[in-house]
């Protein structure tokens, strides 16, 4: 799990895939979080990847660090918990402007049955289970 969660942050942009009925939507995003031995991110109940994930929990990611790439799929199960959101926005400072863990809007995801591949064209995929 670590070794995913440094991937991702040293990138510092990935991209989040979900589904708006059949239709894919691909969106930046910039938070990922360990929490309670889970892969988190984190949104607004108010944006529309909030609705598409609740009808729909079934999620990709993707970062490239400039010689690699990460894709973890899975399932994104939402924590609900004040403790989850709070250290969520802790660890981005930035977005207490925006969010608070007790505003009714921040959410939390983390990631269930998922899988997480590394791949480049210089080596065989490297795949782990989270």
């Amino acid at each position: 799990m670590q070794k995913v969660y440094d991937f991702i942050k040293n990138a510092n942009t990935y991209y989040l895939a979900t589904m708006d009925g059949d239709h894919p939507r691909v969106r930046p995003f910039g938070t990922i979080n360990i929490f309670d031995g889970k892969l988190y991110i984190q949104t607004g109940k108010a944006k529309d990847i909030s609705k598409q994930l609740m009808a729909n929990p079934k999620a990709e990611i993707c970062a490239f660090n400039g010689e690699e790439w990460i894709r973890v799929a899975g399932e994104l199960t939402e924590d609900d918990r004040v403790e989850a959101k709070k250290d969520m926005l802790d660890n981005y400072p930035s977005l207490r402007a925006m969010y608070d863990e007790n505003d009714g809007n921040t959410q939390v995801f983390y990631f269930k049955n998922a899988t997480a591949t590394i791949s480049s064209f210089t080596h065989a995929p490297e795949v782990i289970k989270l």
